[in-house]
C-alpha cells in the first residue's frame, strides 16, 4: 500500500525548479515566501527556505559536530506552493516560449522571463 501512495504523489514534471521563489498557498505557513532549496519529483515534494521547520535529534559526528536538536526545513507537497513572478509579484504559472533559438520560462500574466538569479 505504501508504494501505491508514493506513486500517486509522484510528478512527471514539477512546475517549480531549484532557486525559484515560491509562495505557500495552504497550510500553517500559508502566505510565506521562500526560495526552493530542493525538488523531489518522485515523491512530489519540495523544500522551501524558511518554511515548515522540523526538529531532528542528531547524534554527534565529524561532519555535523556537536549534535543535539537541529532545526531544518521539512518537505512540502508540490501542490501547496505557487510560483511567484519577480516582475509582477503575483502567483503565476510558467510557460515555455522559444526565444532566440532557446527555450525560456515566461510568466503567464506579464510575459516577463522567470529565470534563476
Amino acid at each position: 500500500m505504501l508504494k501505491s501512495v508514493k506513486a500517486k504523489r509522484a510528478v512527471a514534471k514539477p512546475h517549480v525548479k531549484k532557486d525559484d521563489t515560491v509562495v505557500i498557498l495552504t497550510g500553517e505557513d500559508s502566505g510565506k515566501k521562500g526560495r526552493v532549496l530542493q525538488v523531489k519529483p518522485d515523491k512530489g515534494q519540495v523544500f522551501v527556505e524558511g518554511v515548515n521547520y522540523v526538529k531532528r535529534h542528531q547524534r554527534p559526528s565529524k561532519k555535523i559536530g556537536k549534535g543535539g536538536i537541529i532545526q531544518k526545513e521539512g518537505a512540502i507537497f508540490l501542490g501547496r506552493v505557487g510560483l511567484l513572478c519577480s516582475a509582477c509579484n503575483k502567483v503565476t504559472r510558467a510557460v515555455l516560449v522559444d526565444q532566440k533559438g532557446e527555450k525560456a520560462r515566461v510568466c503567464k500574466l506579464c510575459n516577463e522571463p522567470i529565470g534563476r538569479k
